[in-house]
């Protein structure tokens, strides 16, 4: 969905993403209502973590930029960046592409499991961009890959990276997915059914290779307001511990972000070291790793094979 590139463009960040009807799914006026309060409550406070830690900036743009500059070396076509609430938006890219003749977009989702507040939001942003343009291409979306078995062993490989020479049956493997409101799940958005295979990937990946964890749990992390939310919540996780050591693998995310290097890796490691931890482990996304860059090169190349 993009993160932002400054402090100033954080409110762009979050009046884009809490005008999205497929996030508050409501009647627009009273989305708009919703909207204005959470941003009234929530916008210093995000600005002053943007500053304080994070630089000014999401790390998100400059990553996937990073991850782009791989894929060119890789692919013969033309590879940019779409973010959906902050610049780049896909509107410069697709007058270009529609000048250029191009007949056929492939939208590659950066979220492994769909769910209609990502990857459909997504395209639904980039169909009404082209609509908006009279631009007719053939659009086509890279399916979900939160099962795929090489994104199944990269996934394992970041979570080994991060334990480093510990052992592993003295540690909970917490699988972290972000939060989705109930009342979204219950209108069928199938993002928790494709998390919870996901994890059983993982585990049954870990078990082949004699892996062994003191406990594999699946959390929800990111909750915002009072309504029913995907349990269970991180942070009660957290501050409830059955043990004190802890490695936490950021399961819905692909590039690193103020979602896993604030929140997971500095937000929640607060919590975990005024309760005394004995440690606290947080594994990286797959940002620009090479292994990663094949894996969309394969299912990008899958794509254009039918």
């Amino acid at each position: 969905m993009g993160g932002p590139n400054s402090v100033e463009e954080v409110e762009m960040f979050l009046r884009n993403m809490f005008s999205d009807k497929n996030i508050l799914t409501m009647d627009r006026y009273t989305r708009a209502l919703v909207r204005e309060i959470i941003i009234f409550n929530r916008i210093d406070e995000v600005k002053e973590n943007f500053i304080k830690n994070l630089g000014g900036k999401s790390p998100l743009p400059e990553l996937t930029n990073k991850l782009i500059e791989k894929l060119k070396t890789k692919l013969d076509m033309p590879i940019v960046p779409a973010m959906r609430y902050v610049p780049p938006f896909a509107t410069e890219s697709l007058i270009r592409f529609k000048e250029d003749g191009i007949e056929e977009l492939i939208l590659f989702p950066m979220y492994p499991q769909y769910s209609t507040t990502t990857t459909l939001s997504s395209v639904e942003d980039i169909e009404a961009r082209c609509e908006a343009l009279e631009y007719t291409p053939k659009i086509t979306v890279i399916d979900p890959y939160y099962d795929n078995y090489d994104y199944i062993s990269m996934s394992v490989k970041k979570i080994i990276e991060a334990l480093g020479d510990k052992d592993s049956k003295e540690y909970d493997l917490l699988l972290s997915a972000h939060g989705l409101p109930m009342s979204i799940i219950k209108a069928g958005d199938p993002y928790q059914n494709q998390v919870e295979a996901n994890v059983s990937a993982i585990k049954i990946y870990l078990h082949e290779r004699g892996i062994e964890f003191n406990n594999i749990k699946l959390v929800y992390q990111s909750k915002v307001g009072s309504s029913a939310w995907l349990e269970p919540n991180l942070v009660d996780v957290l501050r409830n511990p059955y043990h004190r050591k802890v490695l936490i693998y950021p399961l819905a995310f692909t590039i690193d972000n103020s979602e896993t290097v604030y929140e997971l890796d500095i937000e929640h490691r607060e919590i975990a070291n005024k309760i005394k931890y004995d440690d606290y482990r947080v594994a990286k996304c797959f940002n620009d790793d090479d292994e990663f860059v094949e894996l969309v090169v394969e299912l990008v190349l899958g794509k254009l094979e039918y």
